[in-house]
């Protein structure tokens, strides 16, 4: 064995492990595990920490020695790592901040994902439900029905009997027509307007129908011989056999009172 070989041999089995050794060791294994790991997150950051586990790991110092033929001093180490790890600090810090601002983007877009699902989900219900509203007479093939004009009022109806009628007896004669149809309104009219003795209107109603000049005429004839009738003390006799025979017709009963009463007073 040569002297070189025993020289090298002596400088392994006096390598001493210390303290800075070990925290040289350490932090630069973890520096480098987290820089491998920042360099997908946050890139700046990785290639920092990177920086740091080059300077901390002896095998890199030790590497750089030799291939570069310099090395750093253990003060200026220590000022460098302080500077990188304040410096990687503010860089975590900075990227942290667009980080959050994506995040909160994200969740306000999944946010607006859900509500745009929700609003396209209730918008197919709607559409849905249109369909099937729109196709529902084609599957049951329902038969339209009739649309019921709504029912006239008695004076709607009233008026066009009156117009009937006048047409019916006048044909063509257009200023008859319209003559005999304003004097059946008028009759109409006061017809209607007419509370007092409603016996004697019935009665004229069902004898006329809608001939209402002549149910005027009629009720006014015999309002006016019951009122006479109701006026009459004289021989109560001959009014009561009067009233026996015609009832309610109160213009014969008029009529046959005054020929009963002229043929007592001439016997």
């Amino acid at each position: 064995m040569n002297k070189t070989e025993q020289n090298s041999q002596g400088n392994k089995a006096h390598t001493k492990i210390t303290l800075g050794l070990v925290l040289g060791c350490g932090l630069g294994v973890l520096a480098a595990i987290s820089g491998i790991t920042l360099l997908f997150s946050q890139f700046l950051t990785g290639i920092l920490m990177l920086l740091l586990a080059a300077i901390l790991l002896p095998p890199v110092n030790k590497l750089v020695a030799d291939k570069l033929n310099f090395s750093i001093s253990g003060g200026l180490k220590f000022v460098i790592v302080i500077i990188l790890l304040g410096v990687i600090g503010t860089t975590m810090s900075t990227d942290s901040i667009p980080n959050t601002n994506t995040n909160q983007g994200t969740k306000q877009a999944n946010i607006n994902d859900m509500n745009g699902q929700t609003r396209n989900q209730q918008e197919e219900v709607v559409t849905n439900r249109d369909t099937q509203k729109v196709e529902e007479p084609k599957r049951t093939k329902a038969i339209p029905v009739k649309q019921v004009p709504a029912p006239k009022t008695n004076r709607e109806s009233t008026l066009a009997i009156l117009k009937e009628n006048a047409s019916s007896k006048w044909g063509n004669d257009y200023q008859m027509v319209q003559y005999e149809y304003n004097n059946q309104v008028k009759a109409y009219n006061w017809v209607e307007a007419q509370t007092k003795y409603p016996n004697i209107m019935t009665k004229a109603k069902t004898r006329w129908s809608t001939d209402y000049q002549m149910v005027k005429y009629e009720y006014n004839n015999q309002v006016e011989a019951y009122e006479w009738i109701m006026a009459q003390t004289e021989y109560p006799d001959i009014m009561t056999s009067a009233k026996q025979k015609w009832d309610d017709d109160y213009q014969m009963v008029k009529y046959e009172y005054n020929n009963q009463v002229e043929a007592y007073k001439n016997l």
